[in-house]
């Protein structure tokens, strides 16, 4: 430790230009980064819906579609003229009609009136035409303008592609809206809680830093996922704040009797211990994402470890250093201590302790059970309301009705199969019609005698394709009870059988996260649990700790459940890993300085005093990790970003509550418990009684 403080001082010029040089190949680096908007991308490899898309994309000319155009007022020739038009716009990889269905010839030469109602309402209703569209991936953004620039305002153009060139579109912008809000917010805090109006610009210079590195760091990876950058710089920049301020905290206690140089040297022996624990527990709680076979945990809990890692490099490292070269600003633009710590504050808080505690309890018990019975939704987050995309999207469904279609894939070589298991999916409710081979051409008719475009729609050289057009929503307890039935039948007639389309992958998304929910919570809770008990070195104290946070976690997400809403699986996930790791420093801080003063003073003037002196601390840091969520949930237009960060910013402040009431409280009541249980303590009775 004295070797690193001694090279910080010593080189501290040469630090700060490495990292700056540091921080500009990253963000060259993070500008290059490509960004991933499908969920479905993150399945594992062996679930049945990923399978099926690898078969369709290796097998078959055309993919799912993604997208969906409709054009108003045209004729059965003017919409063909229309499917060549989009067809040869760039990133547009296949457009599907009626004509590949049944063929152009019999669809130009057969008036509209003797056509298969039961095909064509899929496709033309009204003099509308409805063309299902698949865009390569990445080129969503691209493409789907230059739909828009053919089509005009009087057309519409809907689906997940549609929905993600629109989250391309202001996701970026969105992160830049949100630091451009909260940067403000967070420095008039920390001007209010520091005596420099330099300082505040150096937390921020610190940890910018490291979130710029982080963010470059990505092109190592290929790339990430939409979530991991749209809340990642973020949460690391809220969450690791504390590490900078801590630092400074100590560096101006030791300056008043020491030099800068050695004030500095003490301040980081004394203050990285802490700020190791800090970063310790937050690491924990983001590893556990780790664990999840969903890949989005992956790649969400591997960019946040790094961020909190880069942060505290950056605190002990790159802050001393500029703290240091810019020592002598930092004296010219000091100021009055403008919050003064909350003396008497204490005395008042442990009146009611016990009236909070059971209050506390009691409402933790049903909170629990609440929780645990939230309906969650699984997809990506639908397209901001005020758009166009929205309204296209609800003009398409006036017109030819809600849509959402499953592709099943079989076997080929059974015709006679494969039309019994059409017969039998035809009656599934919710299934409006079923379009293969055998329906739509006839299991009698010979493939060979057909056009060779038409065939290659149904069959590959492996498989037959069947088209499952429902009236479902893509998600929801009657969508994945209709995906399971048409598994079950199709086992009845196959021993090998696929099926693709947005609900069959939200269907495996729910399979698989239901059993990652359990286990990212129980990881993050037994991780944090040793190092509390690492840190403590007792028994009693780390389970009071997690009683406290827990149950701010229990009472954040009942709400949900109180007000009748579901929320996305990915929200649930984070905020029980973020907010359990993020906010436990609070509730240590507490503990430490408890038992500290226990050590001189009775139980209740122990909390007294431990509260008047650190309240002011926690309630900064609370501050800023709330904001950044409320800030996050102002600035997203996407669902899943700004629900994470409504959680996020309530959460933190229940978290604030339980410590500043409840703890003290738990502390308070079960102290003889405590000091029995401490591991010096026990030793010292057993070596007294032999």
């Amino acid at each position: 430790m004295n070797k690193l403080c001694e090279f910080v001082i010593r080189y501290k010029k040469g630090v700060i230009i490495t990292f700056l040089i540091f921080a500009v190949f990253g963000a060259f680096f993070a500008s290059i980064v490509s960004i991933n908007y499908n969920m479905t991308d993150y399945l594992p490899e062996k679930t049945n819906s990923t399978t099926a898309i690898k078969i369709m994309e290796n097998e078959f000319k055309d993919e799912i579609p993604n997208a969906k155009v409709m054009i108003t007022n045209v004729t059965i020739i003017e919409a063909l003229k229309y499917k060549e038009k989009i067809a040869s716009i760039d990133g547009v990889k296949s457009v599907n009609w009626i004509d590949d269905v049944i063929g152009i010839d019999t669809l130009t030469t057969t008036p509209v009136e003797f056509l298969d109602e039961s095909i064509l309402k899929n496709y033309y209703r009204d003099n509308n035409a409805l063309f299902t569209i698949t865009i390569e991936r990445g080129k969503e953004k691209s493409t789907v303008n230059s739909i828009y620039e053919l089509i005009g305002k009087d057309n519409a153009a809907a689906g997940n592609a549609v929905n993600t060139a629109l989250s391309q579109k202001m996701s970026y912008s969105e992160v830049i809206k949100a630091f451009e809000i909260l940067l403000p917010i967070i420095l008039i805090i920390l001007i209010l809680y520091t005596t420099s109006y330099i300082e505040p610009l150096l937390f921020l210079i610190s940890i910018g830093i490291a979130i710029i590195i982080n963010m470059g760091t990505n092109v190592f990876l290929g790339e990430i996922s939409f979530l991991t950058q749209s809340i990642s710089p973020i949460l690391q920049l809220a969450v690791s704040l504390d590490y900078s301020i801590f630092l400074l905290h100590s560096f101006n206690e030791y300056k008043e009797e020491f030099d800068a140089e050695e004030a500095m040297k003490l301040a980081m022996k004394k203050s990285i211990t802490s700020i190791a624990a800090s970063a310790a527990t937050t690491i924990i709680g983001f590893f556990a994402l780790m664990f999840m076979r969903f890949g989005i945990g992956k790649d969400l809990g591997l960019n946040l470890i790094k961020g909190i890692l880069l942060s505290f490099i950056s605190s002990v490292i790159f802050l001393p250093s500029i703290t240091l070269t810019c020592y002598k600003l930092i004296n010219r633009t000091r100021h009055r201590e403008m919050i003064h710590k909350f003396k008497g504050i204490g005395k008042n808080l442990l009146k009611i302790n016990t009236a909070v505690l059971i209050i506390a309890v009691i409402v933790s018990v049903p909170s629990y059970l609440a929780k645990s019975n939230v309906e969650f939704v699984y997809g990506n987050g639908s397209a901001a309301k005020a758009s166009r995309t929205m309204k296209d999207a609800v003009h398409i469904e006036k017109i030819f009705g809600k849509e959402n279609i499953l592709v099943l894939l079989v076997p080929r070589g059974h015709t006679d199969r494969e039309l019994k298991l059409c017969y039998k999916l035809s009656d599934i409710p919710h299934i409006d019609s079923v379009i293969s081979y055998v329906t739509a051409v006839g299991a009698q008719i010979p493939a060979e005698y057909l056009p060779k475009e038409l065939v290659e729609n149904f069959y590959s050289n492996n498989y037959a394709r069947i088209f499952l057009y429902t009236d479902l929503p893509e998600e929801g307890i009657e969508t994945f009870k209709t995906v399971q039935t048409v598994l079950n039948t199709a086992a009845e007639y196959y021993n090998t059988y696929y099926l693709a389309g947005e609900s069959a992958s939200l269907y495996d998304i729910k399979n698989v996260v239901s059993k990652d929910t359990k286990l990212v919570n129980l990881i993050a809770v037994i991780g944090i649990l040793i190092v509390l008990l690492l840190t403590f070195k007792s028994i009693v104290s780390p389970l009071l700790l997690l009683f406290t946070i827990e149950s701010a976690i229990w009472i954040n997400l009942s709400f949900a459940y109180f007000y009748g809403k579901t929320f996305n699986f990915i929200g649930y996930l984070v905020i029980s890993t973020v907010q359990l790791g993020a906010t436990v420093d609070y509730a240590i801080l507490m503990t430490e300085r408890y038992l500290t003063c226990r050590k001189e003073l009775e139980s209740k003037y122990a909390m007294e005093k431990t509260i008047d002196d650190n309240l002011i601390a926690i309630l900064v840091s609370g501050a800023i990790l709330s904001t950044a969520g409320f800030i996050l949930a102002l600035t997203s237009s996407n669902p899943i970003v700004s629900e994470l960060g409504n959680l996020l910013g309530r959460g933190t402040l229940l978290s604030f509550i339980m410590v500043a009431c409840v703890l003290p409280a738990l502390l308070i009541h079960f102290d003889t418990a405590i000091q029995r249980t401490t591991l010096y303590r026990i030793f010292n009775v057993y070596y007294r009684k032999k």
